[in-house]
C-alpha cells in the first residue's frame, strides 16, 4: 500500500486503516457501440478514505460510478466491496450490504417533511418502496433520524416540507438521507452541483465531520476542484475512460500530464 495512505491531512479527514480494502474495481469496462466509454478502470478505496474522481466531461466518471452502483451493466470486470463480489448487483442489493449514494439532481420526496424523507431512506434499506411509503410509524428509526438532523443543522427545519426548502438545505437532506443506513461506502455524484458557494465550505467540512464519526468511506465525484483538493485523502484522474493517474492532492497537483490534460497550469 502506498504510504500516502497512512497520512492523516491537514484538513482533518479520519486517518485511514491499512486493513483491505472497502471496494475494488479491477480492468472495469463498459462501450456503447465503437465507443470505449470505461476502458478498463481500475481502483481501490480503504476503509476510513475519502476518495475522489476528477476529469473532464465526457471522460467516463458517470458510467464507472453508475456501473459499481448496479446502475448499468458493465462489459467486463470485477467489482468486490469488502472482498464479496458485487458485479451486477441491483441498487437494492447494494444498499442492503451497506453502500449508499446520492445523484447529481435532488432525490427527496418534496411533499414529505425533512424528518420523514430520512425515515424513508432508511426503510429503502430494509424493503421495497412499497413498504418504505407504507411502514408503520417511524419503524424505531426516529433517534437516528433526529441525530443526523442535528449534525447536519437542520434541526430548525426538520418538519418543513422537503420541496420548501433552499436548494442547498435539499442538497443537504439529500446527503443525510444517503448516511440512514449506516453504510460502509457511500459515493456522492457532485455534491457541490448547483449549491451557493458560501455552502461549499459547509458541505466539506461536515463530510469531513461525518467521515471522523462514522469511520465510513466515500468517494466523490466533483468538478469544483479546490472542494476535491481540500477534501479527499486521494483523487483518481479519469481521461477518455481510463486512469491517467491516482495520487494525493499534492501529487495531483503535481503532475503534468494531469496538469496538461484537465487541470491546466
Amino acid at each position: 500500500m502506498s504510504s500516502a495512505l497512512h497520512a492523516q491531512r491537514a484538513t482533518g479527514a479520519a486517518p485511514l486503516s491499512p486493513s483491505a480494502p472497502v471496494l475494488q474495481v479491477r480492468d472495469l469496462k463498459k462501450s456503447y457501440g465503437a465507443i470505449a466509454a470505461v476502458g478498463g478502470v481500475s481502483f481501490e478505496v480503504m476503509p476510513g478514505e475519502i476518495f475522489g474522481v476528477i476529469g473532464p466531461n465526457g471522460s467516463g466518471k458517470t458510467t464507472m460510478f453508475n456501473s459499481v452502483l448496479g446502475q448499468i451493466d458493465p462489459d467486463a470486470g470485477k467489482i468486490h466491496l469488502n472482498g464479496e463480489d458485487i458485479t451486477g448487483l441491483s441498487p437494492m442489493q447494494l444498499n442492503q450490504r451497506g453502500v449508499g449514494r446520492t445523484f447529481q439532481t435532488l432525490q427527496v420526496f418534496a411533499k414529505m417533511s425533512v424528518r420523514d424523507n430520512l425515515l424513508v431512506a432508511a426503510q429503502e434499506h430494509h424493503g421495497t418502496m412499497l413498504r418504505r411509503l407504507f411502514a408503520p410509524g417511524d419503524s424505531g428509526l426516529g433517534a437516528k433520524a433526529d441525530a443526523l438532523i442535528a449534525q447536519f443543522r437542520l434541526g430548525h427545519v426538520a418538519d418543513q416540507q422537503a420541496g420548501a426548502l433552499s436548494y442547498g438545505q435539499q442538497k443537504l437532506v439529500d446527503i443525510a438521507m444517503a448516511f440512514m443506513s449506516d453504510p460502509d461506502l457511500v459515493l456522492l455524484d457532485e455534491p457541490c452541483a448547483g449549491v451557493n458557494p458560501s455552502l461549499v465550505s459547509g458541505i466539506s467540512s461536515l463530510l469531513k465531520e461525518l467521515n471522523r464519526t462514522r469511520k465510513g468511506s466515500f468517494v466523490v465525484i466533483e468538478h469544483n476542484m479546490d472542494f476535491v483538493m481540500d477534501l479527499c485523502h486521494r483523487i483518481m484522474v479519469m481521461v477518455e475512460g481510463k486512469v491517467m493517474a491516482i495520487g494525493t492532492p499534492a501529487e495531483i497537483r503535481a503532475n503534468k500530464a494531469v496538469l496538461d490534460a484537465y487541470l491546466g497550469n
